[in-house]
């Protein structure tokens, strides 16, 4: 796989090529830019298949940068940072404007030793597989299921949201939407790595009248709460109606994966409620969304012309699996009309 570095500074570019380098010839270095406009002029030359992208440089920072880059010579981009949590701001940014996941950069300490290296090509090996082949993350769904446990007074209508690339700036306009006494639990299954899901529940809450929390194991989701799965395992919810996160199945390369949750909504949830898949790469959620529709639950896609990436909700659309096609504001307003249905 062919990888640009962008960074401003030479030590943070040495540190990535040396890792790069070090997967030889499985990966090479394309090209390298040392602030946003030149990696936006470099990447219209000479697209790579995956960009390690700076946050914080001199004329063009990293969001901006993927802005453009996804808008002229759209390309894979790993946002690369320093400070993960101290620019989580401008990584949701980033991720918005079309950005795959963001990581720390690599470090060396004074003993001489190198920090955050498996991690970083661990990210880049996972997003290697999305980007030769979306339809990677696929499962298939098991042909039985447990029987419905039957509706309890204390079981909540549940709404099932899945996103990805572009997932941020979709999930803030969905719940902006969303009226203060939503009466609904909704959980959320974004692909993004778990050093940023705390921050991703803050700044979705300053858009929010809902309550954002981060998945806890062993809780329920409970009305008027929005729910963030929290790890790089997938969250599930058990027969007891609780959170329960997984390292199985090992093998998909979203992490957390929306069909997994939905999968494990359909043989447990014991009561329909509404599901959503929003913008991103690939086709996670397809299959989930398609059983939960079968079922009777009220299922939504985003609509091509405000999706970053037409992948998930294209999959959706092309199974036939959504009620309704929308831009995530308005789909952010039908969720809001459930509150008067709830019993």
């Amino acid at each position: 796989m062919r990888i640009a570095i962008v960074n401003d500074m030479k030590m943070a570019v040495e540190i990535l090529r040396r890792i790069v380098s070090s997967q030889s010839p499985r990966h090479e270095v394309a090209w390298v830019a040392y602030d946003g406009r030149e990696a936006v002029e470099k990447c219209i030359k000479d697209t790579p298949d995956l960009i390690l992208m700076d946050l914080i440089m001199p004329v063009m920072d990293g969001a901006e940068s993927t802005r453009r880059i996804m808008a002229a010579a759209p390309c894979g981009i790993l946002v690369v940072t320093a400070s993960v949590k101290g620019n989580s701001s401008k990584v949701f940014e980033a991720m918005s404007c079309g950005a795959l996941d963001a990581v720390n950069t690599p470090a060396i300490g004074t003993d001489g030793n190198m920090s955050g290296a498996e991690q970083l090509l661990r990210k880049i090996n996972q997003l290697e597989i999305l980007c030769r082949n979306p339809a990677s993350g696929t499962i298939h769904l098991k042909k039985t299921f447990t029987a419905d446990p039957g509706i309890s007074s204390a079981t909540p209508y549940l709404v099932a949201v899945g996103a990805s690339t572009g997932g941020p700036a979709a999930l803030a306009k969905l719940v902006a939407e969303l009226p203060a006494g939503f009466g609904a639990a909704m959980v959320i299954i974004q692909h993004i790595d778990k050093e940023f899901s705390a921050g991703l529940a803050t700044w979705l809450s300053s858009f929010s009248k809902v309550k954002v929390n981060i998945a806890v194991a062993g809780e329920s989701p409970v009305p008027n709460n929005i729910y963030l799965a929290e790890t790089n395992d997938h969250l599930t919810i058990n027969s007891s109606l609780r959170f329960i996160y997984t390292e199985d199945p090992l093998e998909l390369p979203y992490r957390p994966s929306v069909d997994v949750f939905f999968e494990s909504v359909y043989r447990n949830w014991p009561r329909n409620g509404s599901a959503v898949v929003l913008t991103g790469i690939g086709r996670d959620g397809a299959q989930g969304i398609l059983a939960l529709k079968k079922k009777g639950w009220r299922t939504m896609a985003q609509n091509k012309e405000s999706c970053v990436v037409y992948g998930m909700p294209k999959a959706v659309a092309e199974l036939g699996a959504a009620d309704m096609i929308l831009p995530p504001e308005m789909i952010g307003r039908e969720l809001g009309k459930i509150r008067g249905n709830i019993t």
